[in-house]
């Protein structure tokens, strides 16, 4: 836990790891609560009926045991796959916490994903068995045949060619002695959420836990606080909501809402907020955006913190999230691989504009070359992360070419770009592949973006670079306009320069085009390179 200092540099130097031999996640987020205090508050449940269920520590640890040994009975050994397609929802995280007892690995899948998508990564990762619902058991049906390793499917509601979990846990007994683990052994694989390529397995170890604490806790000011409460919307399936709240919350003994939206309901989110006076979330900027369009909200939530990760959120969000939330929201970065190595920290220093923050302590963080040398103080290069690290990965599930390939000596390279002042701060250029070049300018879309937000005709904005045969590539805005708003031809040129006259002649969009939506990924980040792909090349 973070102790409490007055300057990043004085926390930065106190900092030590304390990471031990012999660590696992189910044991330290459950059984290490419920043997200190079995009646302390875990879980609220919100259906999506809207029924509230209240699950105390002592009731994680009974159920989660029980689940353990029915897991085993059907075949769940150390080391075998568990894969868990499930919405935020209790049996999610019993799943979670019983296949890390086990020693056996957990395989989060993101309830939304189609038939095709499930069955590259059941295959890849070999799971042995399935935990999931009704939705998940319909995809399953076309896929089984195809997935010899798949032996055991779990369903939350009675069905054929499956077994039914709440049967499984009633029948098994309560008392379950965890598998002793080491902090290294692998627990969890999260498949990279696909933005340019096929998905990979990110294997990550017990201590992945461990690795996280600071990047939460300084993003949501010295997290935890009496009467603290979390909440995000971000799926469980994703590192977001998985490491960055869920499991971190228990860490430290509080409690977390789950209740994830069919659809994101931005002005449900600040009603939900508000109801159950949550008081730490960790927001996707694409959520926050929704929010933002919500005129007047009826309901406001008495926040404490509030973190944000993903995409650069840029001056215009930051201060809407000021005097709306009366919170200085504050930035964050990593990556599946690597993740939650820097943050900003409204308490402990001045936010910087255009930047994310500063490294995390006890992550060595810096801007390097193509060759891994570290560059000067305000010289873009690649944002990359030294090893050893307890947060970052083992490898990628199956493919040491990758896991090789993401490294250049002892940096691991994210694929970001970015620069570093003399203080420390990191500023976020963008993806290596959505850098813009243009003319001999390397333009990066977030703040082209950014600014295109400060348009009161705009909703939403993407940037991508397209083929252009004077410049190499010119700049092209994708644009969600805001309800009540016409798309013409005027309205594209009065954007236009309204972006130069705020950045650059060079950083402008110099073609617009009005979308309906703009595709994104199940974490919510935007799919650029879907973007370019509909844009036919220049004569």
């Amino acid at each position: 836990m973070l102790r409490r200092c007055d300057t990043y540099d004085e926390l930065a130097a106190s900092f030590r790891w304390r990471i031990p031999e012999r660590y696992n996640i189910g044991v330290d987020v459950c059984d290490k609560w419920a043997r200190a205090d079995p009646e302390r508050l875990a879980l609220i449940h919100l259906a999506v009926d809207g029924a509230v269920q209240r699950y105390r520590f002592s009731d994680l640890m009974r159920l989660s045991n029980k689940l353990a040994n029915a897991l085993a009975a059907a075949g769940l050994k150390r080391g075998d796959r568990l894969a868990i397609l499930l919405p935020q929802a209790p049996e999610t995280a019993l799943a979670h916490i019983a296949t890390y007892k086990l020693g056996a690995i957990a395989v989060p899948l993101f309830s939304l994903f189609g038939a095709e998508a499930l069955e590259y990564r059941l295959a890849n990762s070999g799971a042995k068995i399935v935990i999931t619902d009704a939705a998940g058991l319909a995809k399953l049906d076309e896929i089984r045949d195809r997935l010899p390793d798949l032996q055991v499917v779990i369903s939350t509601v009675p069905a054929v060619g499956a077994e039914a979990l709440q049967a499984l846990i009633e029948r098994a007994s309560d008392d379950f002695t965890p598998v002793d683990t080491a902090a290294d052994d692998p627990a969890l694989i999260i498949y990279t959420s696909g933005t340019t390529g096929p998905p990979k397995g990110a294997l990550h170890a017990h201590r992945i836990l461990l690795g996280h604490l600071p990047g939460v806790e300084m993003p949501h000011n010295f997290f935890p606080q009496p009467g603290d409460l979390f909440w995000t919307p971000a799926d469980w399936a994703w590192i977001g909501g998985l490491i960055d709240v869920l499991l971190p919350s228990w860490h430290h003994g509080i409690p977390v809402l789950a209740h994830r939206f069919a659809k994101f309901d931005p002005e449900g989110a600040f009603r939900l907020m508000a109801d159950f006076d949550v008081r730490n979330v960790f927001m996707p900027p694409t959520a926050l955006k929704m929010m933002r369009q919500v005129p007047n909200p009826r309901w406001q939530p008495a926040l404490r913190s509030l973190g944000s990760g993903g995409e650069s959120l840029g001056g215009e969000l930051i201060a809407w999230g000021e005097e709306t939330l009366g919170v200085t929201m504050n930035e964050f970065y990593g990556q599946t691989e690597c993740n939650l190595v820097v943050s900003g920290c409204a308490e402990l220093m001045p936010a910087k504009a255009g930047a994310i923050g500063r490294a995390v302590p006890g992550h060595r963080v810096a801007i390097v070359d193509e060759a891994g040398a570290e560059l000067p103080p305000g010289a873009t290069g690649l944002i990359a992360v030294h090893r050893p690290d307890p947060v970052m990965f083992l490898e990628y599930w199956r493919n040491p070419a990758a896991t090789r390939d993401k490294f250049v000596g002892d940096w691991l390279v994210t694929g970001d770009r970015g620069s570093q002042d003399e203080a420390g701060y990191i500023s976020f250029v963008g993806r290596d592949d959505d850098i813009i070049s243009s003319g001999g300018y390397r333009i990066g879309p977030g703040e082209i973006e950014d600014c295109l937000l400060k348009h009161p005709a705009v909703a939403l904005a993407a940037a991508v670079g397209v083929p252009d045969a004077l410049r190499g590539e010119r700049v092209k805005a994708f644009v969600v306009l805001a309800q009540g708003q016409t798309p013409d031809a005027a309205l594209a040129e009065e954007i236009q320069g309204y972006v130069k006259q705020r950045l650059a002649a060079h950083e402008y969009p110099r073609e617009v085009e009005f979308v309906d939506s703009l595709p994104m990924t199940s974490t919510g980040k935007i799919m650029r390179r879907k973007l370019r792909e509909t844009t036919s090349t220049d004569t």
